[in-house]
Parts: structure tokens; sequence; C-alpha cells
């Protein structure tokens, strides 16, 4: 019985901490939150009616979600980036994941995930969800460096990755970006594919890199929109 009701209490729990998130969430990507400022969980927390404990837990999932960045000792912050930061992160990406594209080509792996996740992308653009969109893009990047068997890649990719696309989808909802917006780029992601299937390590690796480049320009206009 008593087992019982501390599940009970837990699931309660994390009920309140995943619908605290998901407001903040909200307030993020409207804009409420801008990139780099503060989240006081003493003001939230009066705000919400809840406990400061459970803005900060909330809080926690958000940073696991790229949402919000905290550093050691110090406030917990929407995610930033400034002009820089888009220029040097597409950089590492390029490489990052051209060598994931090279690997993957020379495991000979299933590349079924990969084309699932493009599948999505598909179907976000035609229906015009453009946060269900860029969510099913990240997938496809992920998948990608999932699949090349290097562990360390993966790790490396996904702390780069994920609140990079947090902040690409909070500031294209604010700029009112629409899914047709990104429409050509199912047809580099379908590339991607025909070049890793097509089992030439060197031309999958190189057109990933040149990829890159695109994709920067995108999230470098993004991200001048917002300013």
């Amino acid at each position: 019985m008593v087992r019982i009701q501390k599940t009970n209490r837990e699931e309660s729990s994390l009920l309140v901490k995943q619908t605290l998130a998901k407001k903040l969430r909200e307030e993020i990507i409207r804009g409420s939150l801008v990139p780099g400022q503060r989240i006081i969980e003493g003001s939230w927390a009066r705000q919400f009616g809840v406990a400061q404990t459970s803005v900060r837990e909330a809080i926690n999932l958000l940073i696991g979600e790229g949402f919000v960045t905290k550093a050691s000792g110090r406030s917990a912050r929407v995610t930033s980036y400034t002009e820089a930061d888009i220029a040097e992160i597409y950089e590492l990406r390029g490489a990052l994941e051209g060598l994931a594209a090279r690997l993957v080509t020379q495991r000979k792996v299933d590349l079924a995930p990969l084309q699932e996740a493009l599948k999505e992308m598909r179907r976000a653009t035609k229906a015009g969800e453009i946060r269900r969109l860029i969510e099913a893009d990240l997938r496809f990047h992920l998948c990608l460096c999932e699949l090349s068997g290097n562990g360390f890649l993966q790790a490396q990719v996904s702390t780069l990755l994920v609140p990079l696309f947090a902040f690409v989808s909070m500031r294209a909802v604010q700029v009112h970006q629409t899914a047709k917006a990104w429409e050509s780029d199912l047809g580099r992601h379908k590339r991607i594919i025909e070049l890793i299937s097509e089992g030439d390590p060197a031309a999958a690796e190189f057109t990933v890199r040149a990829t890159m480049q695109q994709f920067a320009a995108r999230a470098y206009g993004i991200w001048q929109e917002a300013r």
C-alpha cells in the first residue's frame, strides 16, 4: 500500500514537472522569454502557484531538451547563440556529420531510421507544422550519427545539435517562418541517403560537408530575422 502511494506521488510529481516545462517552453518559443534571458525560479513559481523546487525540476527538463542552458554555479538562461556561434557550430557540424556519413557508408547498415525521419519531415512540411519538421530534422541528423557506430561521435553531436535545434525552432516560430520555406532541404536530405546507399564513403562525406554550408545559411537567416 505504501509503495503504491509512493508511486502515485512520483507520477504526480512528474506530471507537475512536465506541465511546468511545457508552459515555460511555450513562453520561450513565443518570445516572452528571449534568448539569453535569466529564468528566475522564484518569479515563475509565484506566477504558476507552485513550489520553487518544481520550477527548478521543470528547468532541468528544458535543459535536456536544449531550450535552456545552465553553467556550473550560474543561473539558468534561455539558449542563445551569436552570429559567430552559428558559423562555428556549422563548421564543426560539417566535420562531425561528414565523418558520420563516411562511417555509415563503410558499415553498410540499414538506413531505415534515416528514411523514416525524412518521411516525417515530408509529412510535417505537407501539414505546415514547422516545429514538427524541425524535430524530425534533428532526428535525421542524430540517427545519422548513431548509425556511424561511434559512440563518442554520437555523444558530441547530440550535445551540439539538441540546443541548436531548440534555438532554431524557437526563432523560426518567432519570425513566423513556414514549413514550406524548408522544402528545398528535403531533397538535400534525400541525396545524403542516396549517396550513402551508393557505397562511396568519400562522396557521402563530401556531400554532407557541402550541405552543411547550405543549412548554415538557413540558420543564419533565421538568426538575422529574429534580431
